[in-house]
């Protein structure tokens, strides 16, 4: 088995206190570690019901579903899931490759992971980079999805703006060592909202890890080149055959609208949303995005 890299991080003083708030909630949430393949997966779990699993985007962590876990989970089983390297997951090395490699060092303990579950046929609902993991899981067809949540979602069509690229390529997490904090939010300002400062806070803990998350860090940056056309999974989203929900900030500054247009066009049982707001809808009006995904994700 490939060596796995250690988790390096701990949770810092904004994520504890959310995962104190989650502990306390009705219905409470548990903080787990699962093994799968040669990584060991950090879960948030809570409620009951049929079940949701919850795939974050680049750099976040499972916590940072946490303005929808309390209000999901009333109606469901929720497992929110930090993706290999992130969050507080190991992983193993990236050996380096193009888009495919990539994926599958996401892809593949996650993956294993539902089904030791017992979680093949739960519903996905994905961010960014957990969007495409979801999808890839749905097409490889070991798990059977049920539903599949796309939001602003990675490698479904051949557009990433330059400022996303650039940012990326930069790396947030070495962007708040070398910054640091106060200089980095001028570089990504938060929303100005309670949640927003919130979000940033977490963020900026999820960045300022010693080693900079090397490896999944490098296995993100093989899903898209610097220049030109990214590689993505448009021809083959006729193959998805979960019902599924294509959500889409109207404003979208790393995948444009149109991308999530062409693929819900392109998926046979699927319904498009488009929402005024950015990259990230679900955290930047929760308010706005839960009633969609509690209406979509009903049985």
């Amino acid at each position: 088995m490939t060596n796995v890299y250690a988790v390096v991080s701990r949770p810092g003083p904004t994520e504890r206190a959310i995962l104190e708030e989650l502990a306390a909630g009705s219905p409470p949430f548990a903080v787990r570690r699962r093994a799968a393949l040669s990584a060991t997966l950090r879960c948030l779990e809570g409620g009951s019901g049929s079940p949701v699993v919850l795939l974050h985007g680049r750099g976040n962590a499972a916590t940072t579903w946490f303005p929808l876990l309390p209000e999901l989970a009333r109606r469901h089983r929720v497992v929110a899931i930090d993706l290999p390297g992130f969050g507080h997951a190991s992983s193993p090395p990236f050996e380096g490759g193009g888009f495919e490699d990539g994926l599958r060092f996401f892809v593949e303990p996650v993956e294993e992971l539902l089904l030791e579950m017992d979680l093949g046929g739960a519903a996905l609902v994905g961010h960014s980079l957990g969007a495409l993991v979801a999808a890839e899981i749905a097409l490889r067809r070991r798990a059977r999805p049920r539903k599949l949540a796309l939001l602003g979602a990675m490698g479904l069509g051949p557009v990433m703006t330059a400022s996303s690229r650039a940012y990326f390529r930069a790396s947030p997490e070495r962007l708040v060592r070398v910054l640091g904090a106060a200089l980095f939010r001028r570089v990504h300002p938060p929303r100005p909202t309670p949640l927003g400062e919130r979000l940033a806070a977490l963020h900026n803990e999820l960045y300022a890890v010693p080693d900079g998350r090397v490896a999944p860090v490098a296995a993100f940056n093989a899903l898209f080149p610097a220049f030109g056309p990214v590689p993505h999974r448009l021809s083959r989203l006729g193959e998805i055959d979960a019902e599924t929900l294509v959500l889409w900030g109207e404003r979208d500054d790393v995948f444009p609208a149109p991308i999530g247009i062409a693929a819900a066009a392109a998926i046979p049982r699927s319904t498009l949303r488009l929402l005024p707001l950015g990259h990230a809808p679900h955290l930047e009006d929760p308010a706005l995005v839960l009633p969609e995904l509690t209406a979509f994700l009903a049985p």
